[in-house]
């Protein structure tokens, strides 16, 4: 056993097998919790307004955030860099292997622990938390608290805020020229994915049950209510032309956050010294991959029903204004919260409709305000437990 380390006497990244194996597999399982909080959420809206099944709309994430994950070898190294600990913590602390493992096991648990509970958390705050805590327990010269507030902590608190605000301003926007162009709304009654009538316009529930003839209907059946477009845009289906671009959309808002959090979680393998970069990240975004196909259901209930009804329109208007947001944060080094930015959107959507669901989404926020300490005491504990083991 060695004896434990203290800074200024870092240990050897490459002398050690089995403390590389152990950064590889707790940066693994922390991809793995990253795919099933945020694999879903770039398509939730696909889902809530029943666009896609559940099968199909994670199918297109996968692709489109594994899409992400290797654009992200060109065009995200800042934020490789960035969630490497550098300039936030001092350099003897970044070359100490109980560094990254600390890190990764405290944030994978803390983004596991929101799954289970089915909470939309940020990766990118646990990640943060984690880094503080380990780094303040780590090193005497403690952690750069200019770096962590210009850095980390005002893209993460900013963009949600924005991401409200513009889906508050342009989907009233986008629904006065979809009214300009002709394209209508319906209301369908179904039973089950049958449709036994459509309704001109979008009365509620009870009126359009009324107004049309049911069928008779078996135990455990119930009808309800479904809005859609009808009508031509330039010749094409109004509604096949809109489902397209919400895909379209969903696609982005899925390929944004492969691009902005992969990089994020290959940092903290690369610190182990044997991996090249394109091996870090392929290895993260095949764990992604895998971590969304088999955990993402709690998570993908609350972000297509528990937060806000929605619309086909509706949820295209939040996936692009969390795409655009994502990918122009990617692009300039910013590691803003996918989730944040994804959930903003949907908190703008029910604000400006009325649909939200206001105590699911004040849930939602508790889990956001506690997510950095929850990450950051167990990232301090990590550190010191393992420094005394290894």
């Amino acid at each position: 056993m060695r004896p434990a380390w203290s800074p200024g006497h870092p240990w050897p990244a490459h002398g050690d097998e089995l403390t590389l194996i152990l950064i590889f597999t707790t940066g693994l399982f922390l991809a793995y919790a990253n795919g099933a909080n945020d694999n879903f959420k770039g398509v939730a809206t696909l889902l809530g307004s029943r666009t896609a099944s559940y099968r199909r709309a994670l199918l297109w994430a996968t692709v489109t955030t594994a899409l992400g994950s290797v654009a992200a070898l060109i065009l995200a190294g800042g934020l490789l860099a960035a969630f490497s600990g550098k300039g936030l913590v001092p350099p003897d602390v970044i070359s100490n292997p109980v560094f990254p493992l600390a890190v990764a096991l405290s944030a994978g648990l803390t983004v596991m622990l929101a799954t289970r509970l089915g909470f939309p958390v940020s990766t990118t705050h646990a990640l943060v938390g984690a880094l503080v805590g380990a780094g303040c327990l780590a090193s005497p010269a403690g952690v750069s608290f200019s770096k962590l507030g210009s850095g980390f902590l005002l893209p993460l608190l900013t963009s949600p805020f924005i991401a409200i605000a513009l889906s508050y301003t342009l989907y009233p926007l986008a629904r006065f020229a979809r009214t300009r162009m002709g394209v209508e709304q319906e209301t369908c009654v179904c039973v089950g994915d049958q449709i036994v009538g459509v309704v001109p316009g979008t009365p509620g529930s009870a009126q359009a049950l009324s107004a049309v003839s049911l069928p008779v209907l078996q135990v455990g059946t119930q009808a309800e209510c479904r809005v859609r477009y009808s009508g031509e845009l330039m010749g094409v289906n109004a509604r096949t032309l809109l489902d397209g671009a919400h895909y379209l959309s969903a696609g982005i808002v899925s390929f944004a956050r492969g691009l902005n959090d992969t990089p994020k979680i290959a940092a903290l393998l690369l610190l182990g010294g044997t991996l090249s970069t394109t091996n870090a990240v392929v290895g993260v975004a095949f764990a992604i991959a895998v971590g969304g196909l088999v955990s993402a259901r709690g998570v993908a209930e609350t972000m297509a029903h528990r937060v806000t009804a929605m619309n086909a329109g509706q949820g295209f208007t939040a996936n692009m204004v969390t795409g655009l947001l994502v990918v122009a944060a990617s692009n300039l080094g910013m590691p803003v919260s996918t989730t944040h930015v994804s959930c903003g959107s949907l908190f703008g959507i029910g604000a400006v409709t009325g649909q939200g669901h206001w105590n699911t989404i004040g849930q939602i926020l508790l889990a956001w305000v506690t997510t950095l300490p929850v990450a950051g005491v167990l990232g301090a504990v990590f550190f010191l437990a393992l420094g005394l083991l290894m």
